[in-house]
């Protein structure tokens, strides 16, 4: 019986029982010390209603009290080979460590983990620029640091495969191709006090359409990069011209992190990464021939259909949470695939599929598309903020239909989709999630 249930088998029971724990441990309790709101079913999107910035409620999904027996405080030994400064990132060190934890990482990597785990890196590279005067480690360096920051985070609960996970390696600490690393040399070339203005407080909305710091950045970047070169307006979309500049754009962003507070550095790369974590949809689409097959007349056979759709649709449902507007993202580019197959039914609205239905499913949680971050302490456990407005429908494309998008003068994009008139209210639920949930989570970890 060994090999008798599928990955996705196992992890369909595994959330059953903790829906099952979730039915039976969950009632109301009037003396429960977590309590939050959330919004009751929402069943339309109107395409041309954008969400609100300041839309509420949301609710922290709660993990297990206590976290003690996974996480072992004590300060592991190491290399004394790495030249940057843990002490002064301790806090960015910990938030790391709760985005990346033991049972959650693979699940948040795109949108909690890596982002926060890239900017930790940035951060602690730029911080060492001030005394280092380089703006890069050499690959001995990086080897040992890379070595030493997973022990760090490991100690405090995070995943140990950090490395394979985010695809981070040696190589992306040091300068690689980018001709400056040396700080003097830098600020001889590049306007830097023009770069601090524009990257020294981003507004993390703004900047995805505005992109002043995005190409004050990039200006620099070619500045650095084409420096020993003879003809610097030449062609700048050679391969190798092209993997230069985005190789010093890395040394770019350590500058602006040596000439900011740990904090202001870390909140800049996590701005900027969110950037490109809501401009596509990051899940993986099996094949839709079958979707196809049973949806292409759905006059012929409707339940057959929204059985299919179902079934493919759990898939997805496998692979990760993501941020309300990726889910979005995600509703269109499997629209679209299935209209240029021939699926010209409205099959999301026939089915009873909504943005939730993309994203990690349990209570059907979608994260906020600004960036947020996951707490862990040994009291209250593991949280991170859900957008819990998730019975909004998913909006099958049309020529009318254009995704929420930051740029639209008319649309500001959402931290949280709002609720619409079909909202029924606000109610408060008591939540507190038993210490058996990690341990199955951490037993599925191992199972995947």
């Amino acid at each position: 019986m060994k090999g008798a249930l599928s990955r996705t088998h196992v992890f369909h029971i595994t959330l059953l029982l903790l829906l099952c724990i979730h039915t039976t441990w969950f009632s109301p309790l009037s003396g429960a010390k977590f309590s939050f709101y959330f919004t009751t079913k929402v069943d339309v999107l109107p395409p041309d209603i954008s969400p609100s910035i300041g839309s509420q409620p949301l609710l922290p999904l709660l993990a297990p009290s206590p976290l003690k027996p996974f996480i072992n405080y004590t300060l592991p030994k190491l290399s004394g080979l790495c030249p940057l400064n843990f002490s002064d990132a301790e806090h960015i060190l910990s938030t790391t460590a709760a985005d990346c934890f033991n049972s959650f990482a693979k699940y948040l990597a795109n949108v909690l983990c890596c982002p926060q785990y890239n900017a930790m890196l940035g951060t602690l590279i730029g911080q060492s620029g001030k005394f280092s005067g380089q703006l890069a480690l050499n690959m001995t360096h990086a080897s040992h640091c890379l070595s030493d920051i997973q022990k760090i985070l490991v100690s405090q609960g995070a995943n140990e495969d950090l490395k394979n996970t985010c695809s981070v390696h040696p190589a992306n600490l040091t300068e690689a191709s980018c001709p400056v690393v040396a700080v003097y040399e830098f600020e001889g070339i590049v306007d830097t006090s023009r770069l601090l203005t524009a990257c020294r407080d981003i507004d993390p909305l703004h900047e995805c359409c505005d992109q002043v710091c995005q190409n004050a950045i990039n200006y620099a970047a070619k500045k650095i990069a084409l420096n020993d070169m003879s003809n610097i307006d030449g062609d700048k979309n050679l391969p190798e011209q092209v993997a230069r500049i985005n190789d010093c754009k890395h040394i770019v962003l350590h500058w602006l992190a040596s000439k900011l507070e740990p904090a202001a550095a870390n909140g800049l790369f996590r701005g900027l990464s969110n950037c490109n974590i809501n401009k596509v949809c990051p899940l993986v689409f099996p094949d839709i021939t079958n979707v196809v097959e049973k949806c292409g007349n759905v006059t012929k056979n409707r339940t057959a259909c929204c059985k299919t759709v179902k079934s493919y649709v759990s898939y997805m449902q496998n692979q990760s949470f993501i941020t309300n507007i990726q889910a979005l993202k995600c509703a269109a580019s499997l629209g679209k695939k299935l209209q240029k197959a021939s699926v010209s039914n409205n099959i999301y609205k026939l089915c009873h599929i909504s943005l939730k239905d993309f994203s990690l499913q349990e209570s059907g949680c979608l994260l906020p598309s600004l960036p947020s971050d996951a707490e862990i302490d040994g009291t209250s456990g593991i949280g991170f903020i859900c957008d819990l407005n998730d019975n909004i429908a998913a909006p099958w494309p049309s020529a009318s239909h254009v995704v929420a998008s930051s740029c639209n003068t008319t649309t500001k994009l959402p931290s949280l989709p709002a609720a619409t008139s079909a909202q029924n209210g606000l109610c408060v639920k008591n939540l507190v999630l038993p210490y058996l949930f990690i341990t199955t989570l951490l037993l599925l970890s191992m199972i995947l």
